[in-house]
This record gives C-alpha cells, sequence and structure tokens, in this order.
C-alpha cells in the first residue's frame, strides 16, 4: 500500500471521517441496518482471515507476534 492510501485509511485518532460514515449510508441507501450489516459481516470475515494468517505463519517469521482479536 501506498503512503497517501494509507494515510487515508487510517485518521490519527482512529475514528472514522464523516465523509466515510456518509459514504457507507449512501452505499445502502440510508438504510442504517444494512450498512451495520454489512460492516459486521465484514468484521466478521477479516476475523476468520486473521485465524487463517495466524495458522499459516510461522512464530520464527513474526518474532512471536501474534495477531489480536479484540481492541486495545
Amino acid at each position: 500500500m501506498g503512503a497517501s492510501v494509507m494515510k487515508h485509511a487510517f485518521l490519527a485518532d482512529g475514528l472514522p471521517s464523516e465523509r466515510e460514515i456518509e459514504a457507507v449510508l449512501a452505499w445502502h441507501d440510508n438504510n442504517t441496518h444494512a450498512a451495520i450489516g454489512t460492516l459486521l459481516d465484514d468484521i466478521r470475515h477479516l476475523r476468520l482471515q486473521l485465524v487463517l494468517v495466524e495458522g499459516a505463519m510461522g512464530r520464527g517469521m513474526t518474532r512471536g507476534w501474534r495477531p489480536t482479536y479484540d481492541r486495545d
């Protein structure tokens, strides 16, 4: 990922911008339940991806680092 993409993907405070929220709602025709459902599906998918990566990577490759599944 390029630096400009990373800059926009991760804001300093970690909170989504107003523009991002509006884009999610617009994608779902302002249906908040559909937007939340899609975001929850994305979370489930990413957690599964973490489980798969954790099983595939060697401990030496990451110097003992393990992915976390909850926010700090």
